[in-house]
């Protein structure tokens, strides 16, 4: 069977290059602005606090992780945090670990923060699938696989860039693997913890040239047309055609960015007839024919 979840990751191409350990003492805060950059980070010990635009604050306790996969504006810090205006300092120790609030006070919170890239050409669309908030607690794995990720980042072993963006992708796995099982905003990962609609959005990522119908995929998941089609758009946030209308402009870039394949194969790998319909249908979505999409590749991110 299709395994969206690894679909989605693979085609990510995520990466950590920009890795850090942070700790927090007395009330403190540190505010972002960030666009084009995913954050992620994981307490290792004590506790603080994220505001994310548009969300309700979260306490992030010892063992805690969370990613924006999508850059927004946000906060991180002390569980009490101080009046508008005060307490944005920092300072660098030693050891390279920065320092926010008291620098001289024992630490109450100590994370590893960082940055993921998604190297897609594509990746807009996909994280438009995700969470805006992805919070897992309880989950000792994703502890685990961070500090590998921390310590891999900062030796100089042979392949390192190589084991990073291994160890990454796992962690992007575990995380969304995590969220598809509990209560999750709309988009792909709820659609999963559906029963139901995970049957259909399978068939859609094992067999995208298939020439599906809504009633086709409806059967896929067991329900009437119009309860799948209104349970799909409620639950994913988009309508079954045009979740897989995305999905195989996905892969039709992905497919001309590798190379080695004609426009006519590509065409046929994503569900259309001809080579000219696809065209028509890829340009109409991407801006460019796909002829011209391979010559050239995405625009720069």
């Amino acid at each position: 069977m299709a395994d969206p979840i690894t679909d989605i990751v693979t085609l990510l191409q995520p990466g950590a290059p920009f890795t850090k350990r942070a700790s927090g003492a007395g009330s403190w805060i540190v505010r972002r602005v960030e666009f084009g950059r995913p954050f992620y980070a994981v307490v290792l010990d004590g506790a603080c606090r994220l505001e994310a635009s548009g969300h309700e604050p979260l306490r992030l306790d010892a063992g805690d992780f969370v990613l924006i996969p999508t850059a927004s504006d946000f906060s991180m810090s002390s569980p009490e945090p101080p009046p508008p205006g005060e307490g944005e300092t920092h300072a660098v120790g030693p050891d390279g670990e920065i320092r926010h609030g008291d620098p001289a006070g024992p630490p109450d919170v100590r994370m590893l923060v960082g940055y993921c890239t998604f190297a897609s050409p594509d990746a807009d669309l996909l994280v438009s699938l995700l969470p805006e908030v992805v919070h897992v607690r309880d989950v000792p794995r994703l502890s685990t696989l961070v500090e590998l990720v921390r310590d891999e980042s900062r030796a100089q072993r042979p392949g390192r860039e190589v084991v990073v963006a291994r160890l990454v992708e796992v962690l992007l796995i575990e995380a969304f693997r995590y969220v598809a099982a509990t209560d999750a905003s709309p988009g792909l990962l709820r659609g999963l913890a559906d029963d139901r609609l995970a049957a259909a959005l399978r068939q859609m990522h094992g067999h995208p040239g298939r020439a599906w119908t809504v009633e086709e995929l409806a059967a896929e998941a067991a329900l009437s047309r119009s309860a799948f089609f209104d349970r799909f758009k409620r639950v994913v946030g988009v309508a079954p055609m045009a979740y897989l209308l995305g999905w195989r402009m996905t892969l039709a870039k992905d497919l001309l960015g590798r190379g080695g394949r004609t426009v006519a194969e590509v065409a046929e790998r994503v569900g259309y007839g001809s080579a000219s319909a696809f065209s028509v249908a890829f340009a109409r979505e991407v801006g460019r024919p796909p002829v011209v999409f391979a010559r050239e590749g995405p625009p720069p991110r």
